[in-house]
This record gives C-alpha cells, structure tokens and sequence, in this order.
C-alpha cells in the first residue's frame, strides 16, 4: 500500500508541476500572439501555430505540423479507445459480483440518490446566485456586438435523451463514445443476466475479468508515462489559441461561473463527505486533487475515468465494485459542473438578448439543465454545446441570444476545463459516501497519509 501511495504522491507532484508549466507557457504564447497580431507580425505568429498548435485535421490546418495537437490528441485518443469497453465490463462485472439482490439495489439506490441530490444543491446555489447577479445588472452591460457568429447545435426536446438509453441495435451503441446510456444499459442488463444465471455463465465472466485486467496495465503505463507530458501540452496549447479578444468579453458571465464552480469544487465535495459519509474530508481532498488537474487539463470525464477509478480504489480505499459501478454511472449521468455552468450561462444569455428572468423561469432552467446534463457527453466542450438545448426550450431564440450563445462558445473553453474538475471530484465523492454506508471502505487506507 505504501508502494501505492507513493507512486500516486509522485504522479500527483508531476501533474501539478506540469499544469503550472503549462500554465506559464501557455500565458507566455497568449503575450506573444498578441504582441505578434498588434505589431502587425501576422505571418510570423501563423508560422508558430502552424508548428505547435494548429488542428491539422481542420481546413486551415491541411499544411500545418502541429506539434502539440498532435501530441495532445494522440493521448487524449489512447484514453478514450477504451471507454467503451471500460465501463462495459467494469459495471458488468460489478452487478454480477453483488451476489445480493437487496445489496444491489441499496447500493444503486444510494448511488442515483446521493447523484440527484449533489446535483439539485448545485442547481439551487447556481439558480440563487445567478438571480442575484442578474439583479446587479452585470449580465446587461456585457457587449456582444460585433462578435462572428459561432454555429451552435440545432435545439432538441431534451426528453429525447430517454430515447438513447436503450438502442435498437446493440453494435452501434459499442462502435462509437457518443452512446454511453446505451452502454451503460447494455451493461447492466449483462450484469444482471450472468448473476441470474449463477454458474451457468463462468467463460464471459472471466472474459470480462481478463479485459478490465488488460485496460487497467495499459491505462496505468498511459497515465503514468505520458500523463504529465500531455498536461504540458493540452494547456499551453488552450491558451495560445485563445486571443485576449476572446477573454475580454461576458467578464460577468466568466467570473461568476469561474467563482462560482471553484466554490463548488474546494467546498462543496468536501462538505458531502463529511456529511453525508461522515467522515473526514481532508484525506479526500489531498487524494482527490491530481483527478481535479487531470479532469482540469483534459476537460474530458471519459478521459479522467481511468485515473479517478486508480485513485479511488487504490489509495482512498473505495471496494472495487463500488468504484466499478459508481464511477462510469457517473460520467454518464452525474454532471454537477456542467448543471451550473449551464444555469448560469442560459441566465446570462436571457439578462443579455433581453429576456426578463425570475424564479420560476430560473427553476424551469434548473430542470432543463438537470435533465440536459444527464444526457452530457463525456467530451470536451459538450457541455457549452448542449446549452443550445436549454436556450430553445426557454424560447431564448432572438439574434442577440444567438450572439450571447456565440460568445460562450467562443469563450467557454476554459470553464469547460473547471467544470470536468467539478464533475469527475463529484462522481469519486459519490464513490467514498456510497462505499462508507454499506461498510466497503478501507478507513485505514483512506486516512493513510501520502509519502
């Protein structure tokens, strides 16, 4: 165990050391483009995007290098590969090693409920303070003029997520990371059938046994090699796309949502532990925090899934088959950030197209946030995507609310990064509250100091 927590002491050291890194490069490169584009020195900063930062596979980017796109994404690629298969074997192998019926549904009960509540208090703390905000006036005197429209997603019933969790055809929810509902149901009907039959089915449980052994080796080597380096790389590259033009605008909008999900992260989870697990948060919060940089760096749950599982299991001693059960449940359905972000940004569209809001229009958001957010893709920049759903069923339709919507899209990159931090934080507290009241948490292990 020692061994454990040393190695995950040195990966979280790494990590921080890296994001400050990045950080600082990537403010850097921000100077310098700006500095470049001011000057009129346009040829000479294309020339450095064009080797470190372009998109190679976008229209602009067809002659490009792209160092650190290429870098960054092959990492981000090596994580997701095996999230499908990942969460597939690892809620089925969880059903059906709870032999108990009665276990089982405690346990899923416990983990949906302890969700649904950690998600309504963030929606009543987003909805109070963007109300309060709204009333100041802040969100008014934000300046969308002249902004080039972004092109969002076309609106949908958000009920229509209800739809995806069961598939018509069950090789299309595997062949691609966009059906997760559909996985997650696939798995728990296999889970159940194998514990159903009992001893009749011992060749696919084992199979499923080899293939999360399998992912678990190649994610540790990923995660443990390259993690750092990818870190350097995603954040340096995040700022230097970013022109001050981009953060200068919805000032309100930004450090509203930015306080306001911080607040969140370093108080909130540590509040429902303590409360809710009734145990000391300090160790989570020391243990938690390499998860909240990576999920911070990546702004992908589904790529923080293989570290928040390691870290979870390994050194705050949650049983495996709570952590295999509690976690993938919640990258799908269990989006605390993403629910604020999302309230506070539909607020903010509505104060600035014209559109008067008040406590019920602010409860008819919470919901629709609620129900949009469950259905959230595990993936960069889905969250401000899936806002387009909210702002067309509140009727926040006008052109000066597809302006407002254009301008999150633009700007809301790095909130997007704080709100993976806040969701993943939030499925591991799940983990450890759910494992502390059905007496599957290894205390000792949990308040082991990190060497």
């Amino acid at each position: 165990m020692k061994k454990t927590e040393k190695k995950g002491n040195h990966l979280a050291v790494k990590m921080a050391i890296a994001m400050v890194l990045g950080l600082i490069c990537g403010l850097a490169m921000l100077m310098l483009r700006e500095n470049l584009l001011t000057s009129g020195q346009t040829q000479t900063w294309a020339a450095i995007n064009n080797l470190l930062f372009q998109d190679i596979t976008a229209e602009a980017g067809k002659n490009a290098i792209g160092l650190f796109y290429i870098v960054g994404q092959l990492f981000v690629n090596a994580l997701q590969v095996i999230i499908v298969p990942m969460i597939f074997c690892s809620i089925a192998l969880a059903i059906c090693q709870i032999t108990d019926t009665r276990k089982l549904g405690r346990i899923s009960s416990k983990t949906l409920g302890t969700f649904l509540l950690t998600t309504a208090v963030a929606l009543v703390i987003a909805g109070a303070v963007g109300l309060t905000v709204y009333a100041t006036g802040a969100f008014n005197a934000v300046e969308v003029s002249g902004l080039n429209v972004s092109t969002g997603s076309s609106g949908s019933n958000p009920l229509s997520i209800l739809l995806s969790i069961v598939p018509n055809n069950m090789t299309s929810a595997f062949s691609t990371n966009g059906q997760v509902l559909a996985v997650v149901f696939l798995a728990v009907a296999t889970g159940l059938g194998i514990n159903a039959l009992g001893s009749k089915v011992t060749v696919l449980k084992k199979l499923l046994q080899e293939i999360g052994d399998i992912i678990t080796v190649c994610l540790s080597y990923v995660i443990n090699k390259f993690g750092p380096l990818a870190i350097f790389v995603l954040l340096t590259r995040t700022f230097a796309i970013y022109g001050v033009d981009h953060l200068k605008p919805a000032l309100a909008y930004v450090v509203t949502t930015v306080l306001l999900l911080l607040a969140f992260l370093l108080v909130g989870y540590a509040v429902f532990v303590a409360v809710l697990g009734r145990i000391n948060p300090i160790p989570f919060v020391k243990k938690i925090a390499k998860v909240a940089v990576f999920g911070f760096s990546t702004s992908s749950s589904a790529a923080t899934l293989p570290l928040n599982r390691k870290t979870v299991t390994e050194e705050l001693g949650v049983s495996d088959e709570i952590a295999s059960f509690t976690l993938p449940l919640g990258m799908t359905v269990n989006m605390d950030g993403t629910a604020i972000m999302q309230v506070i940004a539909a607020i903010f569209v509505a104060a600035s197209s014209g559109y008067s809001v008040t406590v019920s229009s602010i409860a008819i958001i919470a919901i629709l946030a609620l129900i949009a957010s469950i259905g959230t893709p595990a993936a960069p920049g889905a969250g401000a995507v899936i806002l387009f759903t909210i702002l067309t069923g509140m009727g926040y339709t006008n052109d000066a609310a597809l302006l407002a919507y254009s301008l999150i899209l633009a700007i809301n990159r790095p909130i997007e990064m704080l709100v993976t931090s806040l969701n993943v934080v939030g499925d591991a507290a799940t983990s450890v509250i759910v494992a502390r009241s059905e007496k599957m948490l290894d205390e000792k292990q949990y308040n082991a100091e990190q060497n």
